[in-house]
Order: structure tokens, then sequence, then C-alpha cells
């Protein structure tokens, strides 16, 4: 059995594949890699391309759209490999990719999952929106990377090559330990979709082990291929999913006080919605706090005491952000060592 699966979930990505697997296999070492292409039940012809164009990639056919989470823990069902990449269909990947990550990830057996330093294809001198060099969040669940905090993305001029400890890495190219994904039950399928990785990640972290950057090794992510980040119900997903990801993984001494300020927070960007013409968003926000609060009975069992990871960052990103205009990654981490 080869060492790597590098597993893509597709779904009416026909010509994404075309696009982007070329440069895979061109890339990717045959000897120790095995590609495979899960079809989350697609209803153009990409499996029909696939069997054409490139019948030694092992296909798994699912028979609907499970969404992202559902889909690769089908997938992974099928996955015996020692290490597992989940590679987005919309990424390039670069010159000598994989190896080097894996290798890392052979030496540093405290290590369970990492991620390349991650590109924008649109822009390749500058960071990918969705992982960039790593990702954390704020003591109030937002989430924010090395080289990108909320919507101002950074250059890439070498200030983030540096390996290092993250609190989760995405879902665009994850590298992970195949054991761990399963003995934790891989992505929590009630998410759907957006933030099912940061809530793995951090769920590994609670057991101690560690999640990196490794950005020796790069990639480049397309983004927004399956929904427009502009698009009301990734709205809803991504707020919804942050909530039930805090009720999840905070410990319980921290979580009242979470929860008051992330309502005002989250009502308070609902209103800016309305003031700026974007009524649909601001529905989006106020569905998924209710969906939030139907859905949270269901986790009471699973939640225990943890104590909360060092890479959470314990001031607030919104703070920092908009009052002190600290939009930089390494503004943070300078203030943060004073």
């Amino acid at each position: 059995m080869k060492q790597v699966a590098v597993v893509i979930l597709n779904w009416n990505g026909r010509e994404l594949l075309e696009r982007f697997l070329p440069a895979l296999i061109a890339r990717t070492e045959p000897e120790s890699v095995e590609l495979v292409v899960a079809d989350n039940g697609s209803t153009d012809d990409s499996l029909a391309f696939l069997t054409q164009h490139y019948p030694s990639i092992r296909t798994i056919a699912l028979d609907r759209n499970y969404g992202f989470a559902e889909g690769y823990n089908r997938a992974l069902e099928k996955i015996e490999n020692e290490y597992v990449v989940l590679l987005n269909s919309d990424v390039e990947v670069g010159h000598d990719w994989l190896r080097p990550a894996i290798d890392y990830l052979d030496n540093h057996r405290e290590v369970a999952a990492l991620q390349p330093k991650i590109l924008s294809a649109r822009d390749r001198s500058s960071f990918d929106y969705a992982g960039a060099a790593g990702g954390f969040i704020d003591r109030y669940g937002y989430p924010f990377c090395r080289g990108r905090i909320f919507d101002t993305v950074e250059k890439d001029g070498g200030q983030y090559d540096d390996i290092t400890n993250v609190l989760w890495a995405s879902g665009a190219c994850l590298i992970i330990r195949t054991e761990i994904y399963k003995s934790l039950g891989g992505l929590d399928a009630r998410f759907f979709a957006h933030q099912e990785e940061i809530d793995l990640c951090w769920r590994i972290r609670r057991t101690g082990a560690k999640i990196v950057c490794y950005p020796l090794s790069t990639v480049y992510h397309l983004g927004g291929a399956t929904l427009n980040m502009n698009h009301p119900q990734k709205t809803f997903l991504n707020y919804r999913n942050n909530l039930l990801m805090l009720y999840k993984n905070l410990p319980r001494k921290d979580y009242s006080k979470v929860m008051i300020v992330r309502f005002f927070l989250d009502y308070l960007v609902a209103l800016q919605g309305l003031l700026t013409g974007h009524p649909a968003h601001a529905a989006a926000i106020r569905k998924a706090r209710r969906d939030f609060h139907r859905q949270k009975k269901q986790y009471g069992p699973e939640r225990k005491e943890y104590t909360l990871p060092e890479e959470v960052f314990r001031k607030s990103i919104v703070y920092q952000y908009y009052l002190l205009s600290r939009k930089k990654y390494l503004q943070l981490f300078e203030r943060i060592q004073k």
C-alpha cells in the first residue's frame, strides 16, 4: 500500500479537474502516493471525464451530495494509507509540494496534521484567504491567519516562511495522519460545510497533538469555486458552525462570557448588513443563531472540560483590527510579546 492518499472531493467540478489535475499528477510521486477522486453525487460528466482521461486515478462514487464534511468522512472510510491529504479540487500544487511535508511528519510524531503555505491562484504574490500561512482564532471564535485577517490579505514576502504551530490547518490542503482522523470521527458531518476543519483541528489539539504550517511546501488556491464568498448560505454556515464549534470546544468557564459578547457582535454585523443594503446576509446571521440554539442540544453529551489551547489569541481580533488598525498578523504578534 502506498504511504499517502491524496483525496479530492468533487461535486460538479469537471472543469476544475481538467484544469488542476495535470499539475497534481506531474508534481506528485506515483511510487508513494495514490490519487483519489471522491465524487459527491455530481450531475455533470466528472466521472466520465475521469474514466476517459485519467483511468489510473481511483474514484469513489458517492450516491449524493453529502457536503464537504460527510463527503470526506464517507470517502475516507475506504482509505487505509498512513497519511491522507484533503485537497480541494480548485488547488494547483507547487513543485515538490508533498514529499518534504510527509518527511516532516515522519520525523515529528507529535504533529498530527499540517498545511502548506497557501497562496492565491489569482494572484500568486498574495496569500490565499482560506488558510494563508496557518490559522488561529481569537477569544470570541473569529478565525484569522498568518497572512490574512478578516478581508485584509497580505502579500507573501517570506515573512511567514518559518514552520510554526497553529490552531487550525486549512481544509483546502490538509495533510493528516489517517489514524488520527478516524479516531476522532473525522469532520463533523452536522456542519455540512465551512469551519469543519477548524473544529477538527481544535479537537486534535485537545488530545495534545500539534498542528503546524509547513511553508516550505506551497499550493495555490482558486477559492470560491463551490460557493461564492458573498453568498448568504455561506454566511449562514460560517456563523452557525462557528457558534457550534465554540459550544463544543470552549471551556465552560469561558463559554457564557464569550456568548454574551458574540450576541452583540453578531447582531452588530447583521445591522451593518441592513444599513448597507445586504438584508439577505442580515437574515442569514439571524437564521444561523436560531439554528445554533436548536442544534446545540445534541452536542451536550460531547462537551467535556478542556484547557484552552495556547494558539487561541486571548484578545479580541475585532478590537485589534477595527479600532487599533492592526491588520497584519505580525503586528499582533509583536504586541503580544511586549
